[in-house]
């Protein structure tokens, strides 16, 4: 008897489960920890936190994954198309027979992975309109607070405090402590921007911290930062490591500084520049005085030495004489001459009391015609109408007067108005025929 297939009776029959659990003891322990490197293709983003994609190159793809663990500490984002350096182990997926490898290091090929952390949230940021130079606060002319957020331990907080006294003794400095690297500094410097910003009496906030590597660095290039930067009511200088040190804070910040001593010589910078600006002032406007003056000076001088000027001295004596001479032989005349003065002048009050007495009474008589136009209008007033018990009906919530019952419907919303008051009421029936003689025929009777 043949057996079956061609089966001999000794072969091992495994199941799915077993032979697959054989390539994966084979594969993992072949491949305990290798680096591949490849292009992001197929990335997935579930909810549950991990990164599925695949590693491929111009003829070949490998399946890997990103725990959510692993994921959380990568500093840039993934991207299809993006060339990438990866360490982990060959794993197989048992449910689907399929292998895959498990990523625990990943980093961009070509530049470091903070590079490209850097490079991929500046180009984030900057679409945002985070650098637009239009939103820009100015630094105000004389600050009187300066808050500064920054480690109460580093030597930049040690630079800008002397610098700031050394310059104005007498600025106010509020300092808000936080850890300028490490787990959570990126947190703290966010929350030290919002608790300043807050407050009503600060005018200028200086962030930032002395140099160090790009690590050492790194919380200023946490978009949290840049984007409480970006919220801060108040102006905002950036003051991260040494002049050849930037980071996103500084393309955020209202003014960036080259090192936190430049930014404190900048806060200060609007005290002297107020100060020269005043001098400067005060120079001009005595150089223009004297301008004037001379201006006027000469003009005089020239005057004085104009034609129609000269012998006016003695001119003026030759007629102070006449004057003399005239009052001599004409003492009587003068005395004359006031008399008839001071007949005018009496003429003159008559004429005033006259016109004044004319104006008081046109007066009167103006008042007692606005008084009886007053009574007049008065009694024509429709407040004296409903005064008497009448009412007025409108429409349209009080803005149309119904004049005619030929404007009122069934079901119409009616406001009725008193003297005082007033109500609404739904027209339930409207008789057209009836006349006001018949009502007031009902009432007598």
């Amino acid at each position: 008897m043949k057996e079956e297939n061609n089966r001999p009776q000794s072969s091992k029959i495994y199941t799915v489960t077993e032979i697959t659990r054989l390539i994966k003891q084979t594969l993992e322990n072949a491949f305990p920890l290798i680096w591949v490197e490849g292009e992001i293709s197929d990335l997935k983003r579930p909810h549950s936190g991990h990164l599925y994609f695949s590693l491929k190159d111009a003829t070949c793809k490998l399946g890997a994954v990103i725990w959510r663990g692993v994921a959380q500490r990568v500093p840039f984002k993934l991207e299809n198309g993006l060339q990438l350096v990866c360490k982990g182990q060959i794993n197989v997926y048992e449910p689907q027979g399929r292998y895959q490898l498990m990523v625990d290091v990943v980093e961009p090929k070509g530049k470091g992975a903070l590079q490209l952390a850097f490079e991929q949230l500046k180009e984030k940021l900057s679409k945002e309109g985070l650098f637009d130079p239009s939103v820009k606060k100015k630094l105000p002319l004389l600050p009187k607070k300066v808050g500064v957020v920054t480690s109460p331990s580093g030597a930049a907080i040690v630079d800008i405090v002397r610098t700031l006294e050394r310059r104005f003794a007498r600025l106010h400095i509020l300092i808000y402590p936080v850890r300028v690297q490490g787990e959570r500094a990126a947190e703290e410097i966010a929350e030290g921007l919002e608790f300043l910003g807050n407050l009503p009496d600060i005018d200028v906030i200086i962030v930032g911290r002395g140099g160090g590597s790009m690590e050492d660095l790194w919380a200023f290039n946490e978009e949290v930062v840049a984007r409480a930067i970006y919220r801060c009511p108040i102006p905002v200088i950036s003051a991260v490591g040494h002049e050849v040190d930037f980071t996103i804070s500084d393309f955020v910040a209202d003014i960036r500084a080259s090192t936190p001593s430049a930014a404190a010589e900048m806060v200060v910078e609007k005290e002297q520049a107020f100060e020269e600006w005043i001098d400067n002032l005060e120079k001009r406007m005595n150089f223009h005085l004297k301008y004037l003056l001379q201006e006027q000076k000469n003009i005089v001088q020239s005057l004085i030495h104009h034609q129609a000027f000269q012998g006016f001295r003695l001119r003026l004596l030759n007629l102070s004489q006449r004057v003399d001479e005239m009052e001599a032989t004409a003492g009587q005349g003068i005395q004359n001459i006031r008399q008839e003065i001071l007949k005018w002048n009496s003429k003159t009050i008559l004429y005033e009391e006259k016109l004044s007495g004319k104006i008081q009474r046109k007066l009167q008589d103006l008042k007692g015609l606005w008084e009886k136009l007053s009574v007049k209008l008065d009694s024509l007033s429709p407040l004296n109408v409903l005064k008497k018990g009448y009412t007025l009906c409108w429409k349209d919530g009080g803005d149309v007067l119904i004049q005619k019952i030929d404007k009122v419907s069934m079901e119409d919303r009616v406001t009725v108005s008193f003297f005082r008051g007033e109500f609404d009421c739904i027209v339930q029936k409207v008789n057209k025929n009836k006349r006001l003689e018949s009502r007031f025929t009902s009432l007598k009777e």
